[in-house]
């Protein structure tokens, strides 16, 4: 943000190249492929300096473009976003108790949590007709998310509970962005 003065990394060129490459203990050669990135590092509305990065894949296709097999290696990150997630967001690697017995049942509630997530994604319905390709792209995005973005939208619900001639009645207090969604699943799983 230019206001608050946050530094702030731009990409001003990317370039490819590629050559063979054959690591010292191996028979064969296999195809390097570097990214160079010129960032530009910015504060408000100031240039600070200019940066240069450099990212290296070395894979054995070689029939891929070589821009190719960069974005296939960026798409199999989201791999690491996820392992991520799992120590940080679920915490299921920092175990807060201290003998082995309440740290396996603190992963198997973490494991648990997780698996919510997960099922909920999947269970999320996608109603045939004009809104199709919107619910199957809403099921995509809630799949990816991250857990604590997954408690935020539909766990941490602040919800009124009236209790009238014998039947409970719960009121959502506030609204997000994701109550369409939160509804439609509701809805599907009263079916």
């Amino acid at each position: 943000m230019v206001a608050r003065q946050f530094d702030n990394l731009r990409l001003v060129s990317e370039d490819v190249a590629e050559f063979n490459y054959r690591p010292t203990a191996c028979r064969q050669a296999y195809r390097m492929v570097v990214v160079r990135k010129n960032l530009s590092v910015e504060k408000g509305e100031r240039v600070l300096f200019d940066d240069v990065r450099y990212f290296f894949y070395l894979t054995n296709d070689w029939v891929s473009e070589a821009a190719e097999i960069v974005f296939d290696a960026n798409d199999r990150c989201h791999q690491e976003n996820l392992l991520a997630q799992l120590h940080g967001g679920v915490r299921a690697l920092k175990a807060p108790v201290d003998t082995l017995e309440s740290n396996w049942a603190y992963m198997v509630m973490t494991a648990l949590a997780w698996n919510l997530k997960a099922w909920w994604a999947l269970t999320l319905p996608e109603q045939p007709g004009r809104w199709q390709e919107q619910h199957r792209e809403e099921k995509r995005w809630g799949w990816g998310w991250s857990f604590k973005t997954f408690v935020n939208a539909f766990v941490l619900l602040p919800c009124q509970i009236v209790r009238s001639a014998g039947k409970l009645v719960y009121r959502l207090l506030a609204g997000n962005a994701y109550q369409p969604i939160f509804f439609r699943l509701v809805a599907a799983l009263r079916c």
